[in-house]
């Protein structure tokens, strides 16, 4: 049996004949309804939203509405879904969008659950750049939801509709207060006067929303959940246990401050917050999380440390047991020992780096994957932390050293001859017993206190990813990965989503130098050498522009203040260099195709080499000028508080 035609949409569709053929129903709510439809002289499809016709009756109401959505047609951003046309046409009063063929994210979050980390990010940063061109354009949203914002399925785009609609249609939740209950600020809860910061509660509770799949306040009826939203702290996104990076929930709870001045200064500000946590985030390849989590570890938590722990016992017994014997004997198995624990370790850990050696990625890559990792670590460790002494583990630590120097000092006096002698034929008898004694408590003492300091440290923190990301990141690592270059061979470079700009440039530009012919690569000098300065210099200008930019946005509403003036100048100095640093390494580049091409000469290339290493220089300077400053420059760190 068919469906009952509805009368509204007949009625609609004979007042618009001839310019827009209605094809269905797309939506309904207080805003009154969408249609899927074309537009007949440009043959597109379009979506159409209709007032209620209950509500364009109303001679203010109306007049308002049209006046909002004109407005909102002047709009024009890649995150905001344009409005081609508004129109009041036999009665009817509507606006005409560009039709975009996904799903709201109210929809996905329903259907597939919350989003991951990284794409929630996305989406909000996108919302957030929608949200900040349209309030330099003077026009607040008052109406930000899930079911406002749609993502775009063939290309993943986010697009926000609705600009100023809400408040123009009287969208109310019965008391005269126009909005969604659930996403609505405290000011607008209130009905006082709102500005762009009541954008950046609603965008918070969006997220929240997306993270979660649920509310941040809950109630039976509208009035309810507006008293909530006005006297009630959010619960913090962190204690829902959800796998949402630290600071990014953090920032989430800002943007729910009840009082505007301790959310985000603007959206601008926010969506340059979501950028560093996607630059953080980015998704790295399955070779090198398994290379992290497992092979760098040689396949399982702490084996390499348990086993030069047990080899380096298996030392001292064999000290002590030949310490009677002749000097040279007991040193030459000490040595002996020594280099074999040095050597096992080294061995095992070039096969280790072959696993993504021969997958083409390099020693550079390590750094930025371990620091991924330990960063999701630290997330999810903090859920589960136990807490623990840091007082006892500094007690631990030391005597834990001492009773190792004891032991140390015990071993060395056994293994030579003279000392030796001393204390069995000079010192009476009680005294080297003593002496014996102490050595082999200490030996104890500082095995058990270590392994006491091991216990409380794992309970305040994660040790082994650092000792292994120093160990990689070191020489060792660097020689285990070219020991592994050399014994295995390089694959094919891989994707490169995963590298930072600077480090993706270099490593591309390095490539095509080793390609040119030796007589060239002699002529244009050390290439490699130049790259990897600027590479370094760009990765610490981002690491340090990054944590000014997080400074800032722990000071809140301060940071925007004089006090912070010469934060913010360091901080847009560093973005300057970056690019510049950035710009350099993606000339050498275009440089070495263009050689390889033959339309420029070595020469060419030459002089732009001198210029990438005076701005690897200018670089090194800013950054040591920029320590000094901030070493003298005072200011709070901590994040502002939200009263309730």
């Amino acid at each position: 049996m068919s469906a009952p035609i509805d009368p509204l949409f007949v009625a609609f569709q004979e007042a618009v004949a001839g310019r827009y053929s209605l094809d269905r129903e797309l939506g309904r709510g207080g805003m009154g309804v969408v249609y899927l439809a074309r537009e007949v002289h440009l043959d597109r499809p379009v979506a159409i939203k209709l007032l209620p016709p209950e509500r364009a009756s109303q001679r203010t109401l109306k007049d308002r509405f049209l006046r909002e959505a004109r407005l909102a047609a002047k709009l024009s951003h890649p995150n905001i879904i344009p409005i081609h046309s508004v129109e009041d046409i036999g009665g009817f009063v509507f606006f005409v969008m560009s039709f975009v063929d996904g799903e709201t994210l109210a929809n996905r979050v329903r259907t597939r659950g919350p989003l991951p980390s990284h794409e929630g990010t996305r989406v909000l940063r996108e919302v957030a750049w929608a949200l900040a061109y349209a309030h330099e354009q003077g026009l607040v949203h008052r109406d930000v939801k899930p079911d406002n914002i749609l993502l775009e399925e063939s290309t993943g785009r986010v697009m926000v509709a609705d600009f100023g609609i809400a408040a123009a249609a009287n969208e109310s939740t019965g008391d005269g207060i126009s909005g969604t209950p659930e996403f609505m600020s405290p000011e607008q809860a209130l009905g006082t006067a709102l500005d762009a910061r009541s954008d950046l509660y609603s965008l918070g509770a969006t997220a929240y929303y997306a993270f979660s799949g649920k509310f941040p306040f809950e109630g039976k009826t509208a009035t309810e959940v507006l008293a909530k939203q006005v006297t009630s702290p959010a619960p913090p996104l962190s204690s829902l246990g959800l796998s949402v990076p630290r600071r990014m929930a953090a920032l989430i709870d800002r943007c729910l401050a009840k009082a505007p001045e301790n959310r985000p200064e603007s959206a601008t500000a926010l969506a340059e917050q979501l950028g560093v946590a996607l630059e953080r985030r980015r998704e790295l390849p399955a070779a090198l999380r398994a290379f992290v989590k497992n092979s760098s570890r040689l396949n399982g938590p702490g084996t390499l440390l348990t086993a030069g722990f047990m080899s380096t016992l298996t030392v001292i017994g064999g000290a002590l047991l030949v310490g009677m014997g002749p000097n040279g004997v007991s040193l030459s198995i000490l040595g002996m020992a020594v280099t074999l624990i040095a050597t096992a370790p080294f061995v095992a850990l070039v096969d280790a780096a072959s696993t993504v050696v021969k997958k083409g990625f390099t020693h550079r890559d390590i750094g930025p994957a371990f620091d991924a990792i330990m960063e999701q670590e630290k997330e999810e460790f903090s859920l589960v932390n136990t807490g623990g002494s840091a007082r006892a583990e500094r007690v631990l630590a030391a005597l834990a050293l001492s009773g190792w120097a004891a032991g140390g000092a015990f071993i060395l006096a056994q293994s030579s001859h003279v000392i030796r002698d001393i204390v069995v034929n000079v010192l009476p008898r009680p005294s080297g017993l003593v002496l014996e004694a102490i050595g082999g408590m200490g030996l104890a003492l500082g095995m058990l206190a270590g392994i006491g300091w091991l216990i409380l440290r794992t309970r305040r923190a994660e040790p082994e990813s650092d000792f292994w990301y120093r160990i990689w990141k070191g020489r060792i690592g660097q020689k285990a990965f070219a020991v592994a270059a050399k014994w295995y061979g390089s694959g094919q470079m891989s994707a490169l989503t995963h590298r930072a700009t600077e480090l993706s440039l270099g490593m591309a530009a390095e490539q095509l130098y080793d390609s040119l012919p030796k007589d060239t690569r002699r002529q244009l000098g050390d290439v490699p050498g130049t790259l990897r300065q600027l590479q370094d210099a760009a990765q610490e200008l981002r690491k340090r522009h990054e944590s000014l930019v997080e400074a800032l946005s722990d000071a809140g509403d301060a940071g925007s203040g004089a006090d912070y003036a010469e934060v913010r100048e360091m901080r847009d100095s560093l973005h300057d260099s970056l690019r510049e640093a950035v710009g350099a390494l993606e000339t050498i580049r275009l440089n070495l195709l263009r050689l390889h091409a033959g339309s420029i000469s070595a020469a060419s290339v030459t002089t732009q080499l001198g210029r990438a290493a005076d701005i690897a220089d200018e670089v090194d300077r800013l950054i040591a000028a920029q320590g000094e400053v901030e070493r003298t420059l005072k200011f709070p760190r901590t994040p502002a508080t939200t009263p309730v």
